[in-house]
């Protein structure tokens, strides 16, 4: 049991190196003609403008989705493991729970870390103009 949750945080502490939103650039003339190399760094000097413009990319990043999907999983798995546990009485309710939390929180980790993150609107305005000024599409944010 200990192992799962030794897995679990080392997932997590994973997840949660990974950086904030950044925008998914679609694929067109420009973005064929200069490479991905060079639109990283146009992707960096529209970020570089937006935030010396004060603009914040905001807070939402892997570690914050996972945290908030394994604590509602974590509830919701514990609620629904106590409920099918009642046949069993208080072992069979504590049991459930205890599994149902564990599974709660594995699944809703997971889906917390495949969350798409989105930035505050008006940074992501920002950069998605800067991009589209210098010819590049965007689709969205990852």
């Amino acid at each position: 049991m200990w192992r799962h949750g030794v897995v679990l945080i080392l997932g997590m502490s994973l997840v949660a190196c990974a950086g904030g939103p950044e925008p998914m650039l679609r694929s067109n003339a420009k973005l064929q003609l200069q490479g991905q190399e060079a639109a990283k760094l146009d992707v960096a000097d529209c970020q570089k403008k937006a935030e010396v413009a004060g603009l914040k990319p905001g807070t939402s990043n892997r570690s914050g989705n996972v945290a908030a999907g394994a604590t509602l999983g974590l509830i919701a798995g514990a609620a629904v493991g106590a409920t099918s546990g009642l046949i069993g009485g208080v072992p069979g309710v504590t049991i459930g729970a205890a599994v149902g939390a564990t599974l709660g929180v594995i699944i809703g980790s997971v889906g917390g870390a495949y969350r798409p993150l989105d930035p505050d609107p008006p940074y992501g305005d920002a950069v998605v103009r800067c991009l589209f000024d210098k010819g590049y599409d965007v689709s969205g944010w990852q």
